[in-house]
């Protein structure tokens, strides 16, 4: 089971829409799965994403800032591709987070 964690317009996606609800999908992911499918599985539209985490740990951003802004990365090189090759294995968190929904720095 993959945790999925929403941030933004993107809590659409949950299944309890009020404003306090909860924004976390549960899904189980497929074997050798990677994130890109497993995404577009589960009906998210991959345009609409802007700032993705894996584990706590930053997968890619649209913002060139990402690089910069110290969270531990899983991207090696170029935080800013999208390609989600990313292999999803079963107890992962994935946050996601829409444009709306750009990183703070303090």
């Amino acid at each position: 089971m993959v945790s999925i964690h929403l941030y933004g317009k993107l809590r659409r996606y949950a299944a309890d829409k009020s404003p306090s609800g909860n924004s976390v999908i549960e899904a189980e992911v497929l074997e050798n799965e990677g994130l890109y499918d497993f995404l577009l599985r589960l009906g998210f539209d991959i345009g609409e994403l802007y700032t993705i985490f894996i584990n706590s740990r930053l997968l890619t951003s649209r913002t060139k800032m990402a690089p910069f802004l110290g969270y531990q990365q899983v991207c090696e090189d170029d935080c800013l591709c999208w390609e989600l090759t990313e292999t999803i294995k079963d107890g992962d968190r994935i946050g996601l987070f829409g444009e709306d929904m750009p990183a703070l720095v303090a």
